[in-house]
């Protein structure tokens, strides 16, 4: 694969309809790619089926399309399963990962008060029958991030995260492993996305670390919450974009990050509105808070 001065990605799961929280990463993962002249890539995380939406997918590329989006690149993850694998048995060849037989329900009975994954299944021995998770092992050590919008950032992964699941017991892939795989595999240089993901970097760079695999850079965005401080999702009941109205939710996007966008725009054509932004972008501006409160008449 050729190598790129930029590339970044958008990488929404199809488990529901994109809101204005999607719209966010999206526009902000866009603009600084297109600001550095690099490419933007859409991969599609469809690596849990029993939470996916039929029709998810091609609702998701419309929309995105609608809105104005251009990618140079496509992929589903589903379609990765072997790369996934390879990367859990050089895991295992090399003693890093271990079998783990703790359910949820077991954990939250037994070890209510425990924030990391207290090690149970760590120096096990013997046979095991039945499923089993995988978990990667985290060291005694220090961990740290320097974020493009957030700062330095410190995590001490045996306290902080703990020994995480990187295949389920039912078969499947975790989220952390695909992803870090991915963005190595697809030669991402950078990543930003949603502040909601922090945690979900130092587990994805200690996966990457222990791979040999080169991090990318990360810049985490702020996330959007409803009135009672609630990250926007489906669950929270997050009104989805409307695709036959993009321009007004895209001026929102813009104002939510800091851009400052005129009045008028909100009234003009969607490449008007694009074409302010490519040439309008200013990182400087970004909100540096990790959560903002939606003003839902904006929308």
């Amino acid at each position: 694969m050729s190598k790129v001065k930029y590339r970044g990605r958008f990488a929404p799961s199809p488990t529901g309809d994109l809101h204005i929280g999607s719209l966010i990463a999206a526009v902000g993962s866009y603009l600084i790619a297109k600001s550095q002249q690099g490419e933007w890539w859409l991969r599609i995380e469809d690596i849990d089926p029993p939470r996916e939406i039929s029709g998810a997918t091609d609702h998701i590329l419309r929309t995105l399309d609608a809105f104005g989006f251009e990618w140079e690149n496509l992929s589903f993850q589903h379609a990765r399963q072997d790369i996934y694998q390879h990367a859990l048995e050089t895991l295992h060849q090399h003693g890093l990962v271990y079998p783990c037989i703790c359910s949820r329900k077991t954990l939250a009975e037994n070890h209510p008060v425990q924030r990391v994954y207290p090690g149970l299944c760590r120096h096990r021995t013997g046979p095991i029958a039945g499923p089993v998770a995988w978990r990667v092992r985290c060291p005694d050590r220090e961990l740290q991030l320097q974020d493009g919008l957030q700062g330095n950032l410190q995590y001490h992964l045996a306290k902080d995260i703990g020994d995480f699941i990187v295949k389920r017991a039912d078969g499947l892939f975790s989220y952390q492993l695909a992803v870090a795989v991915d963005d190595a595999a697809q030669g991402m240089t950078d990543v930003v996305r949603g502040a909601d993901l922090l945690d979900s970097t130092p587990r994805q760079i200690h996966i990457q670390q222990l791979l040999n695999l080169t991090p990318p850079r990360y810049l985490h965005l702020p996330v959007i919450v409803n009135s009672m401080g609630q990250k926007l999702s489906k669950q929270t009941h997050a009104p989805p974009l409307d695709a036959n109205q993009p321009i007004p939710q895209l001026w929102s996007a813009l104002h939510l990050l800091g851009q400052n966008p005129p009045t008028e725009l909100q009234s003009g054509a969607l490449a008007s509105i694009w074409d302010w932004a490519f040439n309008h972008w200013n990182p400087a501006l970004l909100p540096q808070q990790r959560y903002i409160s939606l003003d839902e008449s904006r929308i």
